[in-house]
């Protein structure tokens, strides 16, 4: 245990990084960020005084908002949106309400910028790929974003869009790459019966150099670059052209010999949160386990023995280095597996995650082994403090929760902790508890009863215990 925390040790030791020269300070990045949200803010406002605003935005709802604000109904469907990512109108039973973001808004630069970044981070949420795009080369075009931004973070200065778009041809054809590894064994026997074959495709094989795949990413970059603008993280502006007689005007025939002439640039906002990225990535870098490189439940596991600040650190640090609609599906179907610390652990990820992760958070309630997880994180993204959340949760669902947190204490804690874990359930008395525990179901309640009267120094206790661990292995009352 001691050996894990080391890690976090260090990092306390090392020096605050400093932003790159030029950066404004936080009560200025902040004025930007309102300034470029206040379309958001307004949408918040409106729902807030609504009492209750219906939390799908209805056709009669947004014309009510357009009249109010004097916007169109698009700006009104486009505000209402980002002010959801921003966590500025939060969705509860049905309805909408203002956000504990909304609340600190005009006071809290930290939650400014904090909202701000979770819009960066959903900016493919906040401005969809085109209807006509195929879904798989989005998705590897959002994936490649993060390195096309840091490629912008550490040029300090503009770049040319068609830099751009070779770097994120280089990217997608490494993901490309990627989905396609061929074990070694199967690669030598391929290699031995059809090495004509093999070696004509070697060179085309997740490359996406033909006309077709460079038109198609041109239209992605296209994309990405104005749902970036439209957020406030970039401005891509026409690169001035110098000739014989003086600066060339845009659109030129000698800007389209040349090709695209734009180029693009992040802005201090952007340079700023990307920095802020790369720090966390640089700073997980330092851990000897490289949870930054491991598949979520690795990840997760690598956590499990820091106290909560570093492994927030670290999990912060885990998604700076991923596109995040990818890395909340992996938290989610870590979730699902088997191991119930990582249940727990995969929730505590998504809470760093915020905003973003809602709709994935929501779209699991249904699932029996994630619904009390997700009810959770649910009610206290709303704004209900984490030592009331568990009202949140039915009795039967609380039961469950229970069952599952000694499961995993079970597996990876020690025994006087299972013993501590009864102070919690929300049953009163031992009787209680275990009466409402067989009932609830549990897929592992007889392993975490008969752990538990292993565990419990009460003799009398421990029989009570074991006695209903033999009833609900044999299907008895």
């Amino acid at each position: 245990m001691a050996t894990a925390r080391r890690p976090a040790v260090n990092r306390g030791s090392r020096p605050a990084p400093r932003p790159p020269e030029g950066t404004p300070p936080p009560a200025e990045l902040a004025r930007r960020a309102r300034a470029g949200l206040t379309g958001a803010v307004a949408i918040a406002h409106w729902a807030a005084a609504e009492h209750g605003a219906p939390g799908a935005l209805s056709d009669e709802a947004a014309a009510r908002a357009a009249a109010a604000l004097g916007l169109s109904e698009p700006e009104v469907r486009s505000d209402w949106d980002r002010a959801r990512l921003i966590g500025l109108i939060e969705h509860h039973a049905g309805t909408t309400r203002p956000g504990w973001r909304l609340q600190a808004w005009d006071r809290d630069d930290s939650a400014v910028l904090r909202g701000w970044v979770a819009l960066l981070d959903a900016w493919s949420l906040a401005c969809p790929a085109p209807a006509a795009a195929e879904p798989t080369a989005v998705a590897e075009v959002v994936e490649a974003v993060p390195q096309l931004l840091s490629l912008l973070q550490l040029s300090a200065g503009p770049m040319q869009i068609s830099a751009l778009l070779d770097m994120l041809r280089q990217r997608v054809a490494e993901l490309r790459t990627e989905r396609c590894e061929v074990p070694q064994d199967a690669a030598r026997l391929q290699d031995a019966t059809e090495p004509q074959e093999t070696a004509q495709g070697a060179g085309s094989a997740g490359s996406p150099d033909d006309a077709e795949d460079t038109a198609t990413l041109e239209g992605l970059l296209d994309w990405v670059l104005d749902a970036l603008s439209s957020v406030g993280a970039l401005t891509v502006r026409e690169e001035p052209q110098e000739g014989p007689d003086g600066p060339q005007s845009a659109g030129s025939a000698a800007d389209e010999a040349k090709g695209d002439s734009r180029e693009a640039e992040l802005s201090a906002l952007g340079n700023w949160a990307v920095w802020v990225k790369l720090e966390q990535i640089c700073v997980a870098a330092q851990s000897p386990a490289g949870n930054i490189e491991q598949p979520a439940p690795d990840m997760l596991r690598g956590c499990a023995g820091l106290t909560p600040g570093p492994a927030r650190a670290e999990y912060r640090a885990w998604l700076a280095a991923r596109p995040v609609g990818s890395a909340v599906t992996e938290l989610i179907e870590a979730a699902r597996g088997d191991d119930a610390l990582l249940r727990g652990l995969a929730f505590e990820a998504l809470r760093v995650v915020g905003a973003p992760a809602e709709p994935a958070v929501r779209a699991v309630v249904d699932e029996s082994c994630l619904r009390p997880y997700a009810l959770l994180w649910l009610a206290e993204h709303e704004g209900a403090d984490p030592d009331e959340a568990l009202d949140a949760l039915t009795r039967e669902e609380a039961t469950w929760l229970w069952v599952d947190t000694a499961a995993a204490i079970s597996d990876h804690g020690e025994s006087p902790l299972l013993v501590r874990h009864l102070e919690s359930a929300v049953q009163g008395t031992v009787p209680a508890l275990l009466e409402e525990v067989q009932a609830v179901g549990h897929p592992r309640t007889v392993q975490v009863l008969v752990a538990l009267a292993a565990a419990h120094p009460d003799p009398a206790l421990a029989k009570a215990v074991r006695r209903a661990a033999f009833q609900v292995h044999t299907g008895g009352a």
